[in-house]
C-alpha cells in the first residue's frame, strides 16, 4: 500500500523560501573560478581555483556572523568566484545553543507529547538526578487536530477542517514563526498534511511537513526530525539570503552558491534553506570527503580520516568508501537524515587545559574559539593545546598561522604556567602533559570508529588534516599501530577542499514494508517500481538546482531481518533478483556485526534514491614539493627531550626527510617525530612512516 500511495498521491511540491537565479547548465571545471569555504569554530578556511591556479587561505572566524568572515576573505584576497561551495555550522550551532526560530507543532490528536515521551530511553542509566534536554518545541506551542490515517494509507478519520482553521488561528497568534506538521502515517498517505500545509502557508507561516522532511516510519524520529527542520529553516534561510545579498554586492554577477550536506554531497542554497536539517554535519562531511579523496590520490584505498581544527576533531572510517548513517543525535535531539559516518570529540588546537577538583589535568571540551583564541594568538589568557605546542617549540616564534596570526611565545608560557603547579612548576613538562592528554582523547575517538567496530587500524592509513591535525599525526599513528600517515598538500583547509570536490546530490526516500524471500518476484517488482518513482523525484530535484546532465542515480535501502527493531543502510546497485537484494543485506550485516543468517527473511523498510552530479575533478595539488622556500634551519624543540630539529618549508621538500623535523606551510604545521620519516608523494602529499 505504501508504494501505491506513492504513485497515487504523486510528488509533493515545496516552494523554496527564497529564490535566486540559478544557471541552467552545469559548469565546466576549466571554465569557471571555484571557491570552497569551511566555517569552523576558530578559523574560516578557503581554497580558490582559477584556471588551474590554487590558492589557500585561513582567517579567524566571526562567531557573531559566520558569513562576515566569508565576505571579508573574498574581499581581502580579491577573488572573483563563479561558484562557491560552503560548509555551514549555522544549523549545528543553532541546535547546540537553542537559538533557532520559535516553532510550533501540529500533530494528530493524542500525540502532542511524543516529542517528550520519545523512546523512554535513559542515556545516563545510573544518574541519581538525570537531566533530560528540553524539546525544541515547548508544550504551549504543541497543538493537535482531529484526523487519522491508518497504517495502510486508508482514511480512518477525516481531517476536521473547521478545527484546523481554529488551531491555525491560535498558532498564528502564538508568536511562532514556523510550523512542523507531523500526522500519524502521513508518510503513507500525506493528503491531510498537504491540506494543513497549504492552509498554514496561506497565513504566512514557514512550514516543514513530515512527508517531505522524512517520509519514514517511527513517529518519534519523524516528528523530532521535522521539528528540528522547522526550528532551523528560518535561521538558515535568513543566513543564506544575507550571504547571497552580500555576494551579489561584490560583483555584477552573483556566484552560484552551493551548501554542503551531511551526506557528503552539496545542494543549492534555496534547497538548503528549506532542508536545513540536512546540513547539521556539513563541516565534518567535507573533511571526511576530502580526506578519503586525498588517501586515494596517495595510493591508499583504506583510510581513517582525522580532521583536527581549533575547536573539535572529526574522525571517520573509510574502508574503501565513505560510510553513511541515518541516525544522528545532536545535543540529545534525534535526527534521521543521511550523513557521512563521523565521530566528533571536543579536542582541537584551541581546547582549554584545566585542572579538575581532584587536581587532574583535563583538556577540553571547552575551547578558546576564535575570540579570544589561544593565548599565543595575543588576546587570550587561558592555556590551550596550541599554547603547549608553542612552549615546546613545535610552533615557532615568528611563524604566522593562517597568513594573519603571529605567535606570542611569552603569552603562551604565561598561560601554561597557570596549570603547572601539579608538575612542579615545570612549564615544558606541563606542556608535554597537555599534548599527552589531548592525544589520549583523540586516540579514544579513533578506537571508537575502528577497534570497537571490529576493524584493525593497522590495515588503514591515517589522513591527518585541519590546522592542528598534522601536529599529532605521528603520535596517533604510533599509538594505534597505524603504519602510515598522509598529510595532504592542502591539509590545513582539507574540509574546504572536500567541499569543492563534493558531488551535487539530492535524495528522495520513501517508507515502505516489503519482505524479500526466495522467488519473491512480486516484492522485487514492487521495490523496482518504488526506486523508479524515487529516481524521478531525485532527478527533478537536482534539475531544479541547475544540474541536468551527467547525473547518475544511486540506490540504497534501510533493511533488517524480520523481527529486528533497527535497520542497516545497504547499497543496492543490483535489484534484479530477490537473491541479489538479500545477499547485499547479509553481506552488510556480516561486515557490521560479524554474523549473518541467510535462513531468515529480509525486510525493506525505506527505499532511497540519490541523484548525483559530479563535483570538481581537477587537480588541487599546488606543487608544494620543489618550489622556492626559505633555507632550512635548525632549532631546539622539545620531544621526549630537547633535540636539535630541522625547520623546513614544505615547498623545499622533494624527497625524504628524516625526523625530528618541523615542516611549515601557510595553512598548517607538520611534525615528523624522532624515529619517523616523511616522503614526498607525486600527489603532493607527504607520507609519514616509522624510519
Amino acid at each position: 500500500m505504501a508504494l501505491a500511495a506513492l504513485g497515487q498521491f504523486g510528488r509533493p511540491i515545496q516552494p523554496p523560501p527564497y529564490t535566486r537565479r540559478e544557471p541552467s547548465n552545469p559548469r565546466k571545471d576549466d571554465a569557471v573560478r571555484l571557491l570552497g569555504v569551511d566555517v569552523g569554530g576558530t578559523f574560516t578556511d578557503f581554497i580558490y581555483v582559477d584556471d588551474g591556479r590554487v590558492e589557500l587561505a585561513k582567517r579567524p572566524s566571526t562567531p557573531d556572523d559566520p558569513g562576515r568572515a566569508v565576505i571579508d576573505g573574498i574581499r581581502e584576497f580579491d577573488w572573483r568566484p563563479d561558484e562557491i561551495v560552503h560548509g555551514s555550522t549555522v544549523a549545528t550551532n543553532a541546535l547546540l545553543t537553542r537559538s533557532g526560530a520559535p516553532a510550533a507543532l501540529l500533530t494528530t490528536k493524542g500525540f502532542r507529547d511524543t516529542l517528550v515521551i520519545g523512546r523512554q530511553a535513559r542515556p545516563d542509566l545510573y544518574a541519581l538526578h538525570p537531566v533530560r534536554p528540553d524539546p525544541l518545541i515547548p508544550a504551549r506551542l504543541r497543538f493537535e487536530v482531529s484526523e487519522r490515517v491508518a497504517a495502510d494509507g486508508e482514511i480512518a478519520a477525516p481531517l476536521d477542517e473547521a478545527e484546523l482553521e481554529r488551531v491555525l488561528d491560535r498558532i498564528a497568534r502564538s508568536g511562532a514563526r514556523t510550523l512542523a506538521i507531523c500526522f500519524i502515517f502521513s508518510f503513507v498517505n500525506p493528503v491531510h498534511e498537504r491540506i494543513a500545509m497549504q492552509r498554514a502557508r496561506a497565513r504566512g507561516l514557514s512550514v516543514s511537513a513530515s512527508h517531505l522532511v522524512l517520509p519514514q516510519h517511527r513517529e518519534f524520529e519523524r516528528m523530532s526530525t521535522t521539528a528540528a527542520n522547522a526550528y532551523l529553516s528560518p535561521i538558515m534561510t535568513e543566513y543564506l539570503a544575507g550571504l547571497d545579498a552580500s555576494l551579489a554586492s561584490l560583483a555584477e554577477r552573483a556566484p552560484r552558491l552551493r551548501i554542503m550536506q551531511s551526506n557528503g554531497g552539496s545542494m543549492s542554497a534555496a534547497s538548503a534553506g528549506a532542508n536545513a536539517v540536512r546540513t547539521v554535519l556539513s563541516g565534518p562531511a567535507g573533511g571526511a570527503a576530502g580526506g578519503f579523496a586525498a588517501a586515494r590520490e596517495a595510493g591508499f584505498e583504506q583510510a581513517i580520516t582525522f580532521d583536527m581544527g581549533g575547536t573539535s576533531t572529526d574522525v571517520g572510517l573509510c574502508p574503501g568508501r565513505l560510510l553513511e548513517r541515518t541516525d544522528l543525535e545532536i545535543d540529545g535531539i534525534p535526527i534521521r537524515t543521511p550523513s557521512v559516518d563521523v565521530h566528533t570529540v571536543g579536542a582541537g588546537g584551541g581546547s582549554i587545559a584545566w585542572l579538575d577538583s581532584g587536581g587532574a589535568l583535563r583538556v577540553g571540551p571547552q575551547s578558546a574559539g576564535a575570540e579570544p583564541g589561544p593565548a599565543a594568538y595575543g588576546r587570550g589568557a587561558l592555556p590551550t593545546v596550541t599554547d603547549a605546542h608553542v612552549v615546546l617549540g613545535r610552533l615557532q616564534p615568528g611563524q604566522v598561522l593562517g597568513a594573519s596570526i603571529s605567535l606570542d611565545p611569552d603569552r603562551a608560557r604565561e598561560a601554561i604556567a597557570t596549570i603547572a603547579e601539579p608538575f612542579g612548576g615545570d612549564i615544558a613538562r606541563t606542556a608535554r602533559a597537555v599534548i599527552d592528554v589531548v592525544n589520549a582523547n583523540m586516540a579514544r575517538a579513533l578506537r571508537v570508529i575502528s577497534v570497537e567496530r571490529g576493524r584493525d587500524p593497522a590495515n588503514f592509513a591515517l589522513v591527518a588534516a585541519g590546522g592542528a591535525g598534522p601536529l599529532h599525526a605521528c603520535d596517533l599513528a604510533g599509538a594505534l599501530g597505524i603504519p602510515a600517515a598522509i598529510i595532504p598538500p592542502d591539509a590545513g583547509v582539507l574540509s574546504a577542499a572536500g567541499m569543492l570536490r563534493a558531488d551535487v546530490a539530492r535524495d528522495a526516500e520513501q517508507g515502505l514494508h516489503i519482505t524479500i524471500e526466495p522467488d519473491a518476484k512480486g516484492a522485487v517488482a514492487e521495490l523496482s517500481d518504488a526506486f523508479a518513482a524515487l529516481a524521478r523525484r531525485a532527478r527533478e530535484a537536482i534539475a531544479g538546482d541547475g544540474y541536468k546532465r551527467h547525473v547518475r542515480i544511486e540506490r540504497s535501502a534501510d533493511m533488517r531481518y524480520r523481527g529486528q527493531s533497527h535497520e542497516l543502510a545497504v547499497d543496492l546497485p543490483n535489484i534484479r533478483s530477490a537473491r541479489a537484494i538479500a545477499d547485499a543485506f547479509h553481506g552488510k550485516h556480516q561486515e557490521r556485526f560479524g554474523f549473518s543468517d541467510r535462513s531468515r527473511p529480509v525486510e525493506v523498510v525505506t527505499a532511497r534514491a540519490k541523484a548525483v552530479a559530479p563535483g570538481f575533478r581537477g587537480d588541487l595539488a599546488r606543487g608544494q614539493a620543489g618550489g622556492e622556500a626559505a633555507k632550512p634551519r635548525t632549532a631546539s624543540v622539545e620531544w621526549d627531550r630537547r633535540r636539535r630539529t630541522k625547520i623546513i618549508q614544505r615547498a623545499a621538500i622533494s624527497g625524504r626527510i628524516d625526523g625530528p623535523a618541523v615542516i611549515l606551510q601557510e595553512d598548517t604545521t607538520t611534525l615528523v617525530a624522532p624515529g619517523w620519516r616523511a616522503d614526498a608523494h607525486r600527489s603532493g602529499a607527504l607520507i609519514l612512516r616509522r624510519a
